[in-house]
């Protein structure tokens, strides 16, 4: 890594400007990663490649029903390893379907990052969309990478549970070996490779070192004694996805005047340390999930949380120039709106597999459920939204009734698998009424510069869909509203906490703005020194 250092460095001296270390952020950042890279490799390089892994098994999605009865337990293969008895275990056709399910579940989500893209490039200024386009590619690329080498262990660390069979009657309240607020479990899991994937490749490995370790990690990770419906990669797969959710969102509330490197830090620091443990409270098993909180796939834990992220960082930030003349709220046309259209339907489509995979599995009757519940929330959300700009504005507003459709999709997440259909559509007609007086209420009366309503559809409408999981379908009831007002609660002052001491130091440090010529001219031109449209 050093040689790699001493290179960039003689190419900014062969080439001034190439690699634009003129600006003061970029060597520091680079030296900064490099630092944390070898101590980071030597504690990853410790930890057992084949260690036992967090179990996310019975947490997102953890009220489904098993998809795998007992009566299809796995059946065992009798190969043995190294001359012990340690067996092999064999997969059934469940746990297949199972888990490729998952796989694709996962494809689809990551679709929803180019839908993030579209949409906002579509509702921003074209002079700002080649950074549009940069920041959201840097997210997931942030996010991935970031998730794999600690957020995954974070937000999984393996928190005490409930033993099986315990009985609280006769054995009293179970009482807890961890607070569930906080637990890693190692920077491992990239470690893992090939003898944790394939059993042919552990028996090889132990047949020669003469043990049974890396068949035992194998069946720990890769077979149904890690998940009756996924693997350890699968598993991970799936939530990584998520993961960069929570900073795309906050893109879109920033755009057109932030720091790109400011929103770079920001973004790392963001998805590496606070959406990990707030999620680890819920889908980790952690304190909130034991206090009755429910959040199938993400409408506080992944919307909510990003748009706290986008709420103080827009408040930080400031408005647009020209956004607000001698105080009131002055409009910025969007600059595609067929673009921003495309977004909104690939958001829609990547949404089946960010509902219908935290099903954890290929169930079929709560994934078809999942499906109608999603689709019905999304439909209903849009045409609620479009009737209400049509009978408050006087004619019918494109921009508001694709926020209806993402209103209606955020506010279904919570509970998708715990509503009806009607339930379903009742959810998204109240969200695209929500979201169109919110996008006001924002612009209007809070003042907060937010060129694509992220604040109105994630922040407002993911706290309607959580309170929803108690007004609503199989959970409904007074016990079950106090359980969700606690979770919003918590991760909303936890989040906001977060994102004020780090956005106030990156102010008081780097500045969160550019300069007010960069702005006006467009920062494809100020950050990227290119244009997206010629």
């Amino acid at each position: 890594m050093i040689v790699s250092l001493l290179y960039v460095l003689q190419i900014d001296l062969e080439y001034p400007g190439m690699l634009t270390l003129g600006r003061s952020w970029l060597l520091p950042a680079l030296m900064v990663f490099m630092v944390m890279a070898f101590p980071m490799s030597s504690l990853m390089a410790q930890d057992e490649a084949g260690g036992e892994a967090p179990d996310a098994t019975a947490v997102e999605g953890e009220d489904a029903p098993d998809a795998t009865s007992t009566d299809d337990a796995p059946e065992e293969d009798a190969t043995e390893a190294a001359g012990s008895t340690v067996e092999v275990v064999a997969y059934t056709a469940e746990f297949l379907v199972n888990n490729l399910w998952i796989m694709l579940a996962g494809m689809l989500v990551f679709i929803m990052h180019l839908g993030f893209a579209t949409l906002e490039s579509g509702l921003t200024r074209s002079k700002n969309t080649v950074n549009i386009l940069f920041k959201n590619t840097m997210v997931i690329c942030i996010g991935l990478l970031t998730y794999g080498i600690c957020g995954f262990n974070i937000m999984y660390p393996g928190y005490d549970g409930v033993p099986d069979g315990w009985d609280e009657e006769t054995q009293g309240v179970y009482e807890y070996e961890d607070s569930g607020v906080f637990k890693f479990a190692g920077f491992g899991f990239l470690m893992n490779g090939n003898t944790v994937a394939s059993a042919d490749s552990a028996i090889a490995a132990d047949e020669e070192a003469g043990t049974t370790e890396n068949v035992e990690a194998f069946n720990e990770s890769t077979t149904p004694e890690y998940s009756t419906g996924y693997t350890l990669f699968t598993d991970f797969f799936f939530q990584a996805m998520f993961a960069a959710t929570c900073c795309t969102i906050v893109s879109g509330a920033v755009a057109g005047r932030i720091k790109l490197s400011t929103f770079l830090i920001f973004a790392t620091l963001f998805v590496t340390i606070s959406y990990p443990i707030t999620g680890s409270w819920k889908w980790g098993a952690g304190w909130l999930d034991r206090a009755g909180f429910y959040d199938f796939a993400g409408s506080t834990l992944v919307h909510s949380v990003g748009g706290w992220g986008a709420l103080v960082m827009a408040t930080l930030l400031g408005a647009r120039h020209g956004k607000y003349v001698n105080g009131q709220a002055m409009p910025i046309p969007a600059s595609n709106m067929p673009l921003a259209a495309v977004g909104v339907f690939l958001l829609w489509f990547g949404w089946f597999g960010f509902n219908g995979g935290s099903v954890l599995s290929a169930d079929p009757g709560l994934v078809s459920l999942v499906l109608v519940t999603t689709t019905m929330a999304a439909a209903a959300g849009g045409f609620a939204a479009a009737i209400t700009s049509w009978v408050c504005a006087g004619k019918p507003d494109l921009s508001m009734s694709l926020n209806g459709i993402l209103a209606g999709l955020v506010g279904i997440t919570a509970g998708a698998d715990q509503m009806s259909g009607l339930d379903a559509i009742i959810i998204g007609l109240i969200a695209g009424v929500i979201v169109y007086f919110a996008v006001i209420f924002v612009d209007t009366k809070l003042k907060v510069d937010d060129p694509v309503g992220a604040i109105s559809v994630h922040l407002v409408c993911g706290i309607w869909g959580t309170l929803c999981v108690g007004l609503f379908g199989a959970m409904a009831g007074f016990d079950q509203v106090i359980n969700q007002l606690k979770g919003i609660g918590a991760i909303g002052v936890f989040t906001v906490l977060f994102c004020l001491i780090v956005g106030s130091i990156l102010k008081a440090t780097m500045g969160l703005r550019v300069s007010e010529q960069e702005e006006v001219e467009g920062l494809d031109i100020g950050e990227h020194g290119m244009q997206a449209y010629t």
